[in-house]
């Protein structure tokens, strides 16, 4: 029996390959998880921008946190299993009335983790709607075999490379809205995407890229991981510590040096490198 999932969302993830939303977090905890991340924004711009927002969870505790928190893990089991190690996060920032989006690409596509044995869990720290640029899934892609990508490095595109799968039928799309606290969890090989914030509200989106199964390797380098749940028998990455205070120099370095080492993977076979 499903632990956070009920039998039919754990039965729409396996047929849509997403599910959302899930309740995790209560109103009230939402809100105090966006005011300590804004607090942060306050006290260190530089350190909260760019590509700073990859790995945020190992220099803000609150980020770490939620990564751990177990209600976030019991839906993560679901549908990875009882072994869950944390491989990676992101915050994903719409500012108001800005034109970054996220164009229609698969997870799995530059993140070189094999198998598929992985799942990564959205949270909505802003509320989300269509008009911010909430996340829009192609139901039953994931079934396919991965497709192919064209780089464009477009200016608004949020993505490393501006990696875009070509013509897809946008008919199909369903829009994935959450409210503060809410999280989907989507398979890495659906195509997804989103479109530009046109509010006068942030949308702040929390990307926890991802949980992996123990077994799953990284084929294109190495990363750190740290151990959330359950048993590592296999040791295929290195152990990442957990944050000692908020944006502590040694954790900046350590953040830094993982980011160095994604950038390696992401960028892979590239000739140019993008700004996040």
């Amino acid at each position: 029996m499903p632990i956070r999932l009920t039998a039919a969302q754990k039965a729409a993830y396996e047929q849509d390959g997403f599910v959302a939303p899930i309740d995790i977090f209560s109103p009230e905890e939402a809100a105090d998880i966006r005011a300590a991340l804004e607090e942060a924004e306050r006290r260190w711009p530089e350190g909260m921008a760019g590509a700073n927002r990859n790995n945020a969870h190992y220099v803000l505790p609150v980020l770490d946190s939620v990564t751990h928190d177990s209600r976030i893990l019991d839906a993560v089991e679901d549908v990875i299993g009882p072994d869950i190690l944390v491989a990676g996060t992101t915050l994903f920032i719409k500012e108001p009335e800005t034109r970054g989006f996220i164009s229609w690409h698969q997870d799995a596509r530059y993140i070189g983790l094999e198998p598929h044995d992985w799942v990564t869990g959205w949270l909505a720290i802003s509320n989300v709607t269509e008009e911010n640029g909430c996340m829009r899934m192609i139901p039953g892609s994931h079934r396919a075999p991965l497709a192919a990508h064209v780089d464009t490095y477009g200016e608004d595109n949020l993505l490393t490379r501006g990696q875009t799968v070509p013509d897809v039928d946008e008919d199909a799309a369903v829009a994935v809205p959450l409210k503060p606290g809410q999280l989907s969890l989507h398979h890495p090989r659906i195509v997804h995407g989103s479109g530009p914030n046109m509010s006068g509200e942030r949308r702040i989106g929390f990307a926890m890229q991802s949980y992996i199964a123990p077994h799953v390797e990284q084929v294109i380098g190495r990363i750190w991981v740290q151990q959330a749940r359950g048993t590592d028998k296999y040791g295929n990455h290195d152990t990442a510590p957990r944050p000692t205070g908020a944006m502590q120099p040694g954790d900046i370095r350590f953040r830094d040096e993982a980011n160095d080492r994604l950038s390696d993977i992401f960028y892979a076979g590239s000739d140019r490198k993008g700004r996040y």
